[in-house]
Parts: structure tokens; C-alpha cells; sequence
């Protein structure tokens, strides 16, 4: 089965299809995410609360991203790969920075890296993409930087807050993301933001429709997230019908039911 590429985002792009990312860590999901037939990939740094029990993505490390970037890529045969680059590694020196990035290519199988920031991030965006590395950016609400923001909120409320939006995505357009993320926007301003795009794919999160694909936690899909943010959707009542099945082993092997001696 053929590989999708950046090339193949930016051509859905340009004709107008729409662009369907997933967020997941491990083999197993990915394996039933490729299946579905998704896009892109996001092995995500929120797997600090998502999996690893963190109370937000701040403790996650470039090792554990490795390590569940690589999961993932094992067990994928389709879609686009893209591997989060965990807190403060955006501020690390650009040279260090771009060999990072060169090592989660070659250890990771991932075939792209994501990286909080906007235009303050574009000469590095502009070296990394010039190592030969395609790059998703990521602008609105950046979770690596929840304690400077002091919480959660949403981005492009105002026209001035909207149109350096703009500036952030077009910054990282011209330095050569080829998509970039925009999460929790205004639909409005991310509508705007979309359409001052030339090249590079807007994937929204809470962002509205208009952007130019979607992306979703995997576990928030399926109905196994503790606590789903409200922009999300749930598609299966996972947490039920997983429990239910555990339930039904232990009250098995209790009842002795469980395991049967065949005959």
C-alpha cells in the first residue's frame, strides 16, 4: 500500500478535499487508524495526560516521544506520520534544533515533525525544512505554554488577535510548513486564516469547519477520554463497552467460568 506523502496532503489541499488527522501513541490504535483510512498521524506530546497519567504535556520528554513516535510507525502502513516535539526543545539553539529533528527521522519512522510557535519560529521552521525535514507548525492556543498563559483559552477573538494570526501562519508558510495546526481559533478567524494560506494545509482543532482538515484525539473519538474537551466528538461509547468486557472476564474467572476445559 503506497505511503501518503506531503506531496499528497498539499494536493488534497489544492483540490479542495479535506484532510482527516489523528492523534494517537501506540501500535494498537495506530494500527486501527490506518485502517480507517486517515491521512496523517499526529503522535502527539499530549500523551503526557492522554496515556502517561501527566497532569498536562509538560513532563514529556524527547525520549518518551521516541519511544511512542516509533510504536506508531511500526504498526503503520498509510498514513503520514508526524512527531511532536515535546516542551522547550522549540527554544533549543537551531543547529541542536534541527539535529533533533533528524533524529526523530531516523529513529522514530516518523516522516515529519510538529512544532509549537509562529512567525517567532520561522528561521528555525526555514532550517529544519532546508534539512530536508517537512514540518507541520502549530499557532492558536499551544499547549506547551499553558502555564505562561496561566489556562486554557481560545485565540482570534478580536480583529487585531485575528490578524496576527494571520501573521504567524503566513510566517510559517514562506519559511516552508507545509500544514500547520490551528487550535482552538475563532471560526472566523481561522476561516481567515485558512484562506490566507497559499500553500501550506490548515488542520484545525476546536477551530471550526472552514479549515482545510481536522484533527481529533483518537481516545476522545472513541469514548475512552476521562474528560473530552467540548469542541470534540465521541463516536463510540468505548469506556462502556470496554469495562462491560472486563466485567464480564471477571465475573468469569470468579464464577469459574472462565477458562473452559475443552474437550
Amino acid at each position: 500500500m503506497k505511503k501518503i506523502t506531503v506531496k499528497d496532503i498539499l494536493a488534497k489541499k489544492d483540490s479542495g478535499g479535506k484532510i482527516a488527522m489523528i492523534t494517537s501513541y501506540d501500535a494498537i490504535y495506530a494500527r486501527l487508524a490506518d485502517a480507517a483510512g486517515v491521512d496523517m498521524i499526529l503522535v502527539g506530546d499530549s500523551v503526557g495526560n492522554t496515556v502517561l497519567g501527566f497532569e498536562s504535556t509538560i513532563p514529556v520528554t524527547i525520549d518518551m516521544m521516541l519511544h511512542h513516535t516509533a510504536a506508531v510507525s511500526r504498526a503503520n502502513t498509510q498514513a503520514l506520520v508526524v512527531a511532536d516535539l515535546p516542551f522547550a526543545t522549540a527554544s533549543l539553539p537551531q543547529a541542536e534544533l534541527v539535529q533533533l529533528c533528524a533524529r526523530f527521522m531516523r529513529e522514530s519512522g516518523a516522516q515529519a515533525v510538529k512544532i509549537e510557535g509562529g512567525k517567532n519560529m520561522a528561521e528555525k521552521v526555514s532550517a529544519i525544512v532546508d534539512a530536508g525535514i517537512p514540518v507541520v507548525g502549530h499557532i492558536g492556543l499551544q499547549p506547551q505554554q499553558v502555564f505562561k498563559l496561566g489556562g486554557y483559552r481560545s485565540f482570534g477573538k478580536t480583529d487585531a488577535e485575528a490578524e496576527l494570526l494571520i501573521e504567524d501562519a503566513k510566517a510559517l508558510e514562506e519559511a516552508g510548513a507545509f500544514s500547520i495546526v490551528l487550535e482552538a481559533v475563532r471560526p472566523n478567524a481561522a476561516k481567515a486564516v485558512s484562506q490566507s494560506l497559499k500553500r501550506a494545509a490548515s488542520i484545525g482543532i476546536g477551530s471550526g469547519p472552514d479549515c482545510d482538515g481536522q484533527v481529533l484525539v483518537i481516545t476522545d473519538v472513541l469514548g475512552l477520554s476521562a474528560e473530552a474537551p467540548k469542541f470534540a466528538k465521541k463516536y463510540a461509547e468505548g469506556s462502556s463497552i470496554f469495562t462491560e468486557a472486563i466485567r464480564a472476564y471477571v465475573s468469569e474467572v470468579r464464577e469459574g467460568k472462565f477458562p473452559q476445559v475443552k474437550s
